[in-house]
């Protein structure tokens, strides 16, 4: 099943630089031009190097090595976010269309290899390949909407109490943006980053998630051909690979404007932190811990798949993954018989067969996560329906595999740690309701506020979901399950999931930097307010 990875024999130690990998994994790293000979550099500003410490990319569906990188030293962090700055005094002093056509060009780039980098997203993260493909499509919708957005950051003209004069509320690039990205999107988050902030004049500075560092070689590949190409230089989107230590020195940096991390609520409140302290922006999205309600009147052939496809697409590891089941009474046990159902058809396999639909969490601490996270639902009494196992059996033995669980804890204490601690794994906790306003209660009892779902038919409960006593969430949908966000409009949740916002909408305006500017176009110079100054 999984071709010549499954009997693959490390030939090497760990000083070795020369490696032996399967052929499904160089097939896709040669496609997008990178070697599966040597250490790889993970520093690109303009030229490719790497002096640092090496990390090592593993495949989470057959534990084979496929790559060690070269990360960012001290030295050449410092250097990279130099020439970083310098790209951006270059940059922002060109035309917003000029910019939005280098995103365009950018964006055909992408497209053109959308299929290999899917593949790799699929070989790194662990993700099934329509999803990884489509990751990569985010990328490129966002890049089509920077295009559009290049000819449209407007500003405003304001009306001045004063005779001949008016005010201008002008938008202007803000700096260098740090992108700190997380495992689970790879590619798309830094995307969503990218494109605005290349539409808005910025440079960008890139640090990967440490397990993912091919995907964000790969892309940067790409985009640093278009800007050679077309006379920009490459720091406009520089890379850095490295652990904790690189994260860190780009957080508490001062020469980086904005910080967007992408991460846990741990890691995250420590960077609002940092950031703060030094007066910098953030853009923060962290945990989702996010519910789907089903109603009586809920079209159930709907609401099932589109609660599978929450729970275990994946395996689990979106933001917005369906962590919290709230089921009305009247229909949980025909909801629950179609679920389990759905469940037990899902089978686990090689993420990038086209028919596979279960692949594996994404590092072997994950499975340690989820066998903890199930122990613990048992010790306190919970119901596992289905699911609650690791895949050791051959072939899956070698990556990580676990069984999607359903749990029916004992009831629904909006203070246990079951309902209230974000588990990053394909385990769905369900509790029963009699009224819509306790369902709601209890979604918005969490510390988290992503994304949220509520399937009806009634008018009358649509108005309450989306309206002042409804949801909390920064997404709250209706009849659409809490995944699969488009890039159309803004992508954040509130509360201890940062209130940040990223893709589309008003998102674009936490990139720039505002002025308010009044214009004096009379003979005098009179004060607001009535205010008189004579001397």
């Amino acid at each position: 099943m999984f071709v010549a990875a499954r009997n693959l024999v490390k030939a090497h130690n760990r000083v070795s630089v020369t490696r032996a990998i399967s052929t499904r994994a160089s097939n896709i790293l040669s496609s997008l031009g990178i070697s599966s000979d040597g250490e790889l550099n993970g520093v690109y500003d303009g030229h490719w190097h790497g002096s640092g410490e090496v990390i090592v990319s593993t495949c989470p569906t057959t534990g084979e090595e496929l790559a060690r990188i070269r990360t960012a030293s001290k030295t050449e962090l410092r250097e990279a976010l130099e020439r970083t700055r310098e790209a951006y005094t270059i940059f922002r002093n060109v035309p917003a269309p000029k910019r939005g056509e280098i995103v365009r060009r950018i964006r055909e780039a992408l497209a053109a290899k959308r299929e290999d980098l899917g593949a790799l997203v699929t070989l790194e993260m662990g993700k099934i390949l329509t999803e990884g493909v489509g990751e990569v499509q985010e990328f490129v919708d966002i890049c089509d909407y920077a295009v559009g957005l290049s000819r449209m950051m407007n500003g405003r003209v304001v009306a001045s109490e004063r005779p001949e004069h008016s005010i201008l509320e002008v938008p202007n690039p803000l700096g260098v943006v740090a992108v700190l990205s997380a495992f689970n999107f790879p590619v798309a988050v830094y995307g969503w980053n990218l494109a605005l902030s290349m539409a808005a004049g910025n440079a960008t500075i890139w640090k990967p998630s440490p397990t993912t560092p091919l995907c964000s070689i790969a892309v940067t590949k790409i985009v640093s051909s278009v800007l050679e190409a077309n006379g920009v230089p490459g720091a406009v989107a520089s890379l850095v690979t490295g652990g904790k230590d690189t994260g860190e020195a780009l957080v508490n940096d001062p020469s980086v404007e904005l910080v967007s991390f992408t991460g846990s609520e741990r890691v995250g409140r420590a960077v609002g932190q940092a950031v703060m302290s030094r007066f910098g922006k953030t853009i923060l999205e962290l945990g989702g811990n996010n519910a789907s309600i089903i109603m009586p009147d809920a079209d159930l052939s709907l609401a099932v798949p589109a609660v599978g496809f929450g729970a275990i697409g994946t395996a689990g590891q979106r933001c917005t993954s369906t962590r919290r089941l709230y089921l009305h009474r009247s229909i949980a046990p025909e909801f629950l018989e179609r679920l389990q159902k759905l469940y037990q058809s899902i089978k686990p396999g090689d993420p990038l067969e086209q028919k596979t639909l279960l692949g594996p969490l994404h590092t072997r601490a994950a499975c340690e996560t989820y066998s903890g996270a199930i122990e613990h639902l048992k010790k306190v009494g919970s119901e596992i329906l289905v699911g609650g196992k690791r895949f050791s059996d051959a072939p899956f033995g070698a990556g990580n595999f676990v069984e999607p669980a359903i749990s029916v804890p004992k009831s629904v204490d909006v203070s246990d740690s079951i309902w209230t601690t974000e588990v990053f794994a394909p385990i769905l906790n369900v509790g029963i309701f009699d009224e819509l306003d306790q369902a709601i209660e209890w979604n918005n009892s969490v510390p988290q506020g992503l994304s949220s779902s509520l399937w009806t038919r009634d008018i009358r409960n649509v108005g309450k979901w989306i309206g002042p006593s409804g949801s909390d969430t920064g997404i709250v949908n209706v009849n659409v399950g809490t995944s699969g966000a488009e890039i159309g409009a803004a992508f954040g949740g509130n509360k201890s999931t940062g209130w940040g916002r990223e893709s589309g909408g008003d998102a674009w305006k936490q990139y720039v930097r505002w002025s308010a500017c009044t214009l004096n176009f009379s003979n005098q110079a009179p004060l607001a307010q009535g205010v008189n100054f004579s001397a």
